[in-house]
């Protein structure tokens, strides 16, 4: 046994987020914690890790009660945390990130810290040059940079929050293999994450976390996808994504030669040509990175172009497009306002929410409530602030708003990133809905089974370009994945 925890609770203010919790993590294992967006995962990591200090409980190591004051305590400890959020600094080098913060010599040997960090590199299984640049490498290297980081600092447990968020299959596999590699090393891991599949593939034992209590501690050996997700979620959930057959209406939007530049005016999307149906979802797979967001700016008429790139069914006009963007906090939402403000930020000139140049609060008030059950955003009122809601009722908010007055077409942008299984869930039924009766849908996300899942057909986009539009039905995730990552289709 290497990690014990002991009735370890948090309150914030009248919430509580963690309550009694406690679990063992054995030497050399790989511990799977899961759990809904809310349930305790961030702050019970953000304990162990130094940054919370627990109200009530004990922490022990290899047996021996210990107490984790700040970060740098728990470096002390061996204990190193790898976020979702990569901390590079990208126009450094990988060693030099590796080693920032860490040394304190004035005269630094950078050459001995390089021929160090390759040998570290070597022994652990995760080969790198360590005089390449950070923004020169792709996520799944930087990610390698990040648990090396950790290693160099001689940490003994590992916590990996979210770590296949951002990588594709071929960077997951790889992942997954350094993680048992560094777990037969010697290390011990714990595993955060919301693909069911991949913590039952990787993970020794796994404990579910439901409202801030620990509900189970299992062996992977002994449970099933579904079993996790009634776990976590505390009811029947659906992980199968069931659609209808598409009936395709009229072409609502034709893009033809579109080519479109980032912030910083180089080339993001380049001749990208595609129609897209009424009663259709159009999904893009892809890295992020690759244009996606570009491409939905452009479309959505926030990005400047020449005109004659996209066109426009006659009924769809940029009054009737719906966009969730990829970013909910910081492009979908006033985090400040109500949920009721969120709500109509794109009809708050309009009847019945305004009349004679006022806002009409209790026509605003009755349109959120009805909203909420609706979508089930789950909150005490209309007017509590979006901040203080969970990341899935904040998403929810952002379709609600977006689905309003049934757009024609509807671009959704990493609709699920970082939501757990029963808010997926939400969010596909609404977005099926919303095909069945008519809408266009572009679909983009780094999940490449959601995408698959949810899409009649594919689009892979790799640098800019779409490299190939895949029937759903007959691509496979090894193709996909492989176009992904700049390889060419077989046969």
């Amino acid at each position: 046994m290497y990690l014990r925890l002991e009735n370890i609770s948090k309150r914030f203010n009248s919430f509580v987020a963690n309550h009694n919790i406690s679990f063992t993590v054995d030497a050399g294992k790989i511990h799977g914690i899961l759990g809904e967006n809310g349930a305790g995962k961030t702050t019970l990591m953000n304990i162990i890790s130094g940054l919370y200090q627990p109200d009530t409980g004990k922490i022990y190591l290899e047996d021996k009660l210990v107490k984790i004051t700040s970060p740098k305590g728990a470096i002390k400890l061996g204990i190193g945390i790898v976020y979702q959020h990569f901390m590079l600094v990208p126009k450094l080098t990988v060693t030099e990130n590796i080693i920032l913060g860490r040394e304190n010599n004035w005269c630094l040997n950078l050459r001995e810290k390089q021929q160090e960090i390759a040998a570290l590199s070597q022994a652990y299984g995760l080969e790198i040059d360590p005089t390449d640049k950070i923004e020169n490498l792709p996520v799944g290297t930087q990610q390698r940079v990040e648990i090396l980081k950790v290693l160099y600092r001689q940490a003994q447990l590992l916590i990996l929050d979210e770590p296949t968020a951002v990588l594709i299959p071929t960077e997951v596999e790889l992942l997954i293999n350094i993680l048992r590699q560094l777990a037969a090393a010697g290390k011990t891991i714990i595993f955060i994450s919301h693909k069911l599949k991949e913590v039952i593939n990787l993970c020794d034992t796994i404990t579910v976390l439901r409202r801030g209590k620990v509900v189970a501690t299992t062996t992977a050996k002994e449970v099933t996808p579904q079993q996790l997700a009634e776990l976590m979620v505390g009811r029947e959930v659906a992980l199968q994504v069931n659609k209808s057959a598409s009936v395709l209406g009229k072409v609502i939007v034709s893009v033809q030669n579109l080519s479109v530049a980032n912030d910083r005016d180089i080339p993001a999307v380049r001749n990208v040509s595609f129609e897209l149906r009424a009663g259709e979802i159009l999904g893009i797979a892809g890295v992020d990175g690759n244009g996606q967001r570009e491409l939905a700016d452009a479309i959505a008429g926030l990005r400047s172009i020449n005109n004659d790139k996209i066109e426009f069914s006659s009924s769809c006009t940029h009054q009737r497009i719906g966009y969730i963007p990829e970013d909910r906090q910081k492009m979908g939402l006033v985090l400040q306002f109500s949920i009721a403000q969120n709500l109509i930020l794109n009809t708050f000139k309009k009847l019945p929410f305004c009349r004679n140049f006022l806002l009409q609060p209790l026509a605003i008030k009755n349109y959120a409530q009805v909203v909420m059950k609706e979508f089930d955003i789950r909150a005490t009122g209309e007017d509590i602030k979006v901040s203080q809601l969970s990341g899935g009722n904040q998403q929810k908010v952002v379709l609600a708003r977006e689905l309003a007055g049934e757009p024609n077409l509807i671009i959704a942008m990493q609709p699920t990133r970082g939501l757990d299984v029963g808010a997926t869930a939400a969010i596909h039924s609404q977005l099926l809905a919303q095909r069945d009766r008519g809408a266009a849908i572009l679909y983009i996300s780094t999940e490449l089974e959601e995408v698959m899942a949810m899409s009649d057909r594919i689009a892979v986009i790799y640098r800019g370009e779409f490299v190939a539009i895949l029937d759903a039905q007959t691509a496979t995730i090894e193709e996909i994945g492989l176009l992904m990552a700049g390889g060419t289709r077989r046969g």
